[in-house]
Order: C-alpha cells, then sequence, then structure tokens
C-alpha cells in the first residue's frame, strides 16, 4: 500500500537523528513588521537572520514546522555551482555577470559553513568533498570538461580514473569522474532549525502551523493575512520553492516538483564502513535520472534517486531504489534498510533557480534543481539583500512565467523520465 510522501518527514533518518531540536515559535507578534518572510526552509530562514542581522524586524510564517519541505528531506549534500557549467554561465548573463554569478554560486557551500561555525549549528558537518561519477564515457568527457573549466579558476577539484573513483566510492561502475573538494555533508533539517534558531535569537518572530492565507499591497505596504489575523511589513520575502500553492497567482505554475526519495541502511557492519565511501565524500552520478549517496555519521548508506511522480510513495518505486543501491554497491545486500522517505524537489525548465520581483517590496526565490543546501542559503541572503538594500543579485530576475503545459505535467514528466531512461541506457545522458 502506498504511504504518503507529504507525511513522511517524521520518518526520516535526519529527523531521528537531528540534533538540533524542533524549533519552538517565540515572540508576540504584533501588527507590523520590516519583513515578512513565508516559508520556513533554508532559504526563508537564511533570509530571515540574514535581515534581522541588519537590524530589520522580522516575522516568519511556516505551514508546518520549520524544515518540513524538501529543507529537512534531502539528501544532505552541499555542492557548489549550477547545472551551467562556468563557460555556459557566462554565455548566458554576459561575460561580467556571469563571472560574478561563477563567484557567488562557486562559493556557496563556503556561505553554508561558514553560517554553521559562526551560529554554533550542530548538524555533523564534514567538508570532505563530492564525486560525480561518469556512468559512460560520454559522461565522463562532458563532466571532465566541467572539471577543467572550475579548475582553471582556482577551484581545488581534480580529474578522477574509473580506479580512483572505485577506492573513493567502493563501486567499480564507474569509468571515472571528478571531485570537488569545496562539498560537505550534513544533517539538512538539523542546519535548517539551526538557522531558524539563530534567527529567533536575533529577534525573527517564528509561527509555525500558520499558513498565509492572503497577500494584497496597500498604501505602499503588505497586508499578510494568516488564520491569526493581519499583520503589515515594508517588504514580502516568499520562499516556498516545491511546496509553492496558489498565493501568488502562476508561481506555482512555473516550477515542476517531482519526487525524491531515500533510503537508509542498518549502520554498516564492520569492514564495509572502511571500504564504502572511505573518506566521507558525497557523491552524486551522471545520469539523466540520477542516484546519489553519501554515509551518515553514524556510518549508514543513504541512498537517494528521483522520477516518481505526485504524493504517493509507491513500493515499486522504493523497491527499485533498493535494488539500484544493491546494484552500484552488491556488498550491502545483507544490511537492512531501516528509513525510507521523500518529498518533493522544484525542477525549472532552464535549470536555474529563478528570482522574482512581481510587485514592489515583494521578491521571491525559488528552483534548487537539486542543488538546495548551498543554492537556498545564497538565495536567502540575496533576497534579503534584495528586499532590504535594492542590491541586485548577479541571477537577474525573471518574471513569473507559468509553463504552458503545466496541467498536463504529469503525463509529460513521466514521458520524459522515459527518454532519460532510455538515453541511460544508450550511454548518452551527461
Amino acid at each position: 500500500m502506498a504511504q504518503s510522501s507529504a507525511e513522511s518527514f517524521s520518518r526520516s533518518l535526519w529527523f531521528a537523528t537531528a540534533a538540533e531540536p524542533a524549533v519552538a515559535d517565540g515572540g508576540a507578534v504584533s501588527g507590523s513588521a520590516d519583513v515578512v518572510v513565508i516559508g520556513g526552509g533554508i532559504t526563508g530562514c537564511a533570509a530571515a537572520l540574514a535581515a534581522a542581522e541588519t537590524g530589520a524586524s522580522v516575522i516568519l510564517y511556516e505551514t508546518h514546522e520549520i524544515g518540513w519541505g524538501a529543507s529537512g528531506r534531502n539528501g544532505g549534500q552541499v555542492i557548489p555551482g549550477l547545472k551551467l557549467d562556468p563557460s555556459e554561465m557566462r554565455a548566458t548573463f554576459g561575460e561580467a555577470a556571469g563571472r560574478s554569478l561563477t563567484e557567488a554560486v562557486g562559493s556557496a557551500p563556503d556561505l553554508v559553513f561558514d553560517l554553521i561555525a559562526r551560529h554554533g549549528i550542530d548538524c555533523s558537518p564534514q567538508r570532505a568533498g563530492w564525486l560525480q561519477g561518469a556512468h559512460s564515457q560520454a559522461a565522463l568527457s562532458r563532466v571532465q570538461k566541467r572539471a577543467r573549466e572550475w579548475l582553471a579558476l582556482g577551484a581545488p577539484v581534480a580529474l578522477l580514473d574509473a580506479t580512483q573513483v572505485a577506492r573513493m566510492t567502493g563501486t567499480e561502475v564507474y569509468v571515472g569522474g571528478w571531485i570537488d573538494r569545496r562539498a560537505g555533508t550534513l544533517n539538512p533539517l538539523a542546519y535548517v532549525r539551526g538557522l531558524a534558531r539563530a534567527a529567533s535569537a536575533r529577534g525573527v518572530k517564528i509561527r509555525q502551523r500558520m499558513p498565509v492565507t492572503g497577500l494584497r499591497r496597500e498604501a505602499g505596504s503588505w497586508r499578510v493575512s494568516t488564520a491569526a489575523g493581519e499583520v503589515t511589513a515594508g517588504k514580502v520575502i516568499v520562499s516556498t520553492d516545491a511546496y509553492t500553492d496558489a498565493l501568488l497567482p502562476g508561481l506555482a505554475q512555473t516550477l515542476l516538483p517531482v519526487q525524491s526519495a531515500l533510503i537508509a541502511t542498518d549502520p554498516l557492519p564492520d569492514g564495509l564502513e572502511n571500504t564504502i565511501m572511505p573518506d566521507g565524500l558525497c557523491c552524486s552520478e551522471t545520469r539523466r535520472l540520477a542516484f546519489y549517496f553519501r554515509l551518515s555519521p553514524d556510518r549508514r548508506l543513504v541512498f537517494g534517486g528521483r522520477g516518481a511522480v505526485g504524493d504517493a510513495e509507491l513500493p515499486l518505486f522504493t523497491d527499485a531504489l533498493v535494488a539500484a543501491m544493491h546494484r552500484i554497491f552488491p556488498q550491502v545486500r545483507g544490511v537492512p534498510v531501516a528509513y525510507r522517505w521523500s518529498g518533493q524537489v522544484g525542477l525549472t525548465l532552464d535549470g536555474l533557480p529563478h528570482v522574482h520581483e512581481p510587485e514592489p517590496g515583494l521578491v521571491v526565490g525559488l528552483g534548487y534543481n537539486g542543488r538546495g543546501i548551498a543554492m537556498a542559503s545564497r538565495m536567502g541572503h540575496w533576497l534579503a539583500d534584495l528586499a532590504l538594500r535594492g542590491e541586485r543579485p548577479p541571477l537577474p530576475s525573471v518574471p513569473i512565467a507559468p509553463i504552458a503545459w503545466h496541467a498536463m505535467r504529469r503525463p509529460a514528466i513521466a514521458l520524459g523520465i522515459g527518454w532519460a531512461w532510455l538515453k541511460d541506457r544508450t550511454g548518452l545522458a551527461a
């Protein structure tokens, strides 16, 4: 029987092991604030913290609880960059803007680990790097070109052959790859809770289980409606990503929410833990429907994949994920799977995060395409700077443009998944 993805939040390894406790609501909400933040994930909590550190009064509303969405359910991989290579960023945005964007996204893990250190966030951070394993020679050529571009910019990356990848990962299924030492891992739920704790300590008033039901501009300010009444805000930051609803017309239709599912084994027995990801790396593949994996601090293999559409956690898909883990790591076949959970990831058609400014004083950031921890942390600071100081990020704002075929997204995504599987099987996916 299928279970609900939405209800799997408390079934995750991160929920069971988060050292940072659940965040308590605090402080009386007055009738006004400088900034209202809608959404209590990484973007919203980072934005609220950044805004509060400038002296602004901030209220943050979250429909469920802090970290309930993708922010608390992901694989815990802190990866720099975007889906675009540095040369593609320059070609897309121009030489100067492209270089500025490259620096900002390349250094996003620095921001994450600096926030952890400055605010004492207890989220098991480890900065051993991210390895991308190539499943075919065509894919290897593509990603090693990417590695050479980052290497030319001085990034701590290296090209890897099949033997090196096998030693670093414990699997021989890849023909080579590259490693980026800027990356790392953490408990994502503990991280976002730590951001919220730090924001609360700086005066941010957090209201959980309090959906925002209305937004309207009135006399140069914003009226923000909830079940508890209305507040007035000079600025509003919307950071709801894959869980965006109808609050802003057309915004939900700019994203393709796709379910990402994860499993975690029992702690690996003695011997295996020294051969599977022995250096503490995290890893993902070059396949269109890529698998990604890492070890947890208590030496469990955490293994994730993407492809399901809708809220239901289908046993068939979870079983396929277990089978994929056993194909890549046959040595763990006898190790029980202890945790299974999932959540929605927000994809954009151009593969880029989107910044929107639909009206004066209203800013939106979303669409991380699987790079959520580092990129959402960076986006939160961008949105706070944009809202409070008019400081524009290197990623240009774009209009809210609903995807024309969004109503047909489920069959369209299913068709795209089939095409991706075909490309993977023929070795064409990069």
